[in-house]
């Protein structure tokens, strides 16, 4: 059984935050045309809070890079690069150079200064081939046009980590999770992803005994969950953020959030550059002009380049109605406005 039936046995999905199917991902590379073809580990990293990949290549680099180098073969790819985020490298880069030794994978460190956008999958692309650190337009996606033109796989180095299990028989259906925030045990777990959240958070004794909430699948990205929405599994990038309700201001919180996209944006498209700010604009004025500002975040939702400018939507949106009102029941009239 070669490696693509195994993977699509096996059901995996890219960790990286999208859950595309693996095994449609590397057969649109395969079928692609290309004179070359080359592969990327995805190891940017660059959401505050989020210290997943960094915790798997420290204890699992190996099979990872096993991961790259089957992608590579199953390919035929010319050359492998593993893009790094510049912590890790620091930290890490001895510890991998020496299993890259006589491979076809070079390290790519992320540019300091390219902040969260570096880490998207077209801004990737750009970074190695010495471009300005900025989405693509899509289509044509990196499958079939990505490094140089030629058709290119990404995936998450967790999604490599699983290829390796995969292929060796070891896989068990797990996916990690980073754990943090109002909790007593924070960490990076692994454990099996049909696990509920609320299952997550007490098998590793991290359920609150207090009222709270959660933000699941990104400290600033992810989804905003009250304590009774917790029996579903964790999506994404298996990101489980624990807040208590009372020492939490939402005005802190949602600013926190406009801060981190406003200035995190690349300023390529409009929607996003001018969006993000005049979001954060009309959020903190005076007075707070709630129409406009559900205009702007249907704006940003509708015509964004990339996923930097809609992924704003879904914290302040969810946050609104699905927390809000445990913290302010008696303010009804503003939550229904965000709803």
């Amino acid at each position: 059984m070669d490696i693509l039936e195994k993977i699509k046995q096996a059901n995996l999905v890219g960790r990286g935050g999208g859950g595309f199917p693996v095994a449609v991902k590397w057969a649109m590379v395969k079928n692609a045309i290309g004179e070359k073809k080359f592969v990327v580990g995805n190891a940017a990293e660059g959401e505050p809070g989020l210290v997943k990949d960094g915790y798997i290549l420290e204890r699992h680099a190996d099979k990872v890079i096993d991961g790259l180098k089957i992608a590579i073969n199953f390919l035929g790819a010319e050359k492998g690069y593993l893009y790094l985020n510049h912590a890790y490298n620091k930290k890490l880069s001895k510890k991998l150079n020496a299993l890259l030794k006589d491979s076809q994978i070079e390290i790519f460190v992320k540019p300091i200064k390219s902040g969260y956008i570096g880490g998207e999958e077209s801004a990737v692309l750009n970074a190695i081939e010495g471009g300005r650190v900025e989405p693509r337009l899509k289509p044509p996606f990196s499958a079939t046009r990505g490094l140089w033109g030629f058709p290119t796989l990404v995936n998450n180095v967790e999604t490599y980590y699983n290829v390796s299990l995969v292929n060796s028989g070891h896989y068990e259906n797990k996916r990690f999770y980073d754990i943090a925030g109002d909790c007593p045990n924070e960490e990076v777990y692994e454990l099996p992803e049909s696990w509920t959240i609320e299952k997550v958070l007490k098998q590793t004794k991290n359920y609150p005994k207090f009222p709270f909430f959660v933000l699941v699948g990104g400290d600033m990205s992810g989804e905003a969950l009250n304590s009774r929405q917790l029996k579903r599994p964790a999506a994404g990038t298996g990101s489980i953020t624990v807040h208590s309700l009372a020492k939490s201001d939402y005005r802190k919180i949602i600013k926190d959030w406009l801060d981190f996209y406003a200035a995190e944006s690349c300023g390529q498209c409009t929607p996003c550059r001018e969006g993000a700010y005049r979001l954060r604009e009309a959020f903190l004025g005076e007075k707070t002009d709630w129409a406009l500002f559900n205009n702007l975040l249907d704006n940003l939702a509708e015509t964004s380049l990339c996923a930097l400018g809609s992924s704003v939507v879904l914290p302040v949106r969810s946050f609104m109605k699905n927390v809000y009102p445990q913290i302010y029941e008696s303010a009804t009239n503003i939550t229904n406005k965000f709803i």
